[in-house]
């Protein structure tokens, strides 16, 4: 439980340090998002999730 919350914490880390160095960056990230088709988000995310387990399998092991 203790390296959940050590995670969560990273991940708020990571994008509030990315929102506080490149605000405008971010905006138009955003915009472009609204563009995305679900699809495109569906398979980001699910690659993405893939690669993150991999991590921390890996790391674990």
């Amino acid at each position: 439980m203790k390296e959940l919350i050590i995670a969560f914490g990273l991940f708020l880390f990571v994008e509030g340090i990315l929102y506080a160095l490149f605000p405008s960056k971010m905006k138009s990230m955003l915009l472009k998002l609204n563009e995305t088709s679900d699809n495109q988000l569906r398979k980001g995310g699910l690659i993405f999730a893939i690669i993150g387990f991999a991590i921390i399998w890996y790391i674990k092991n």
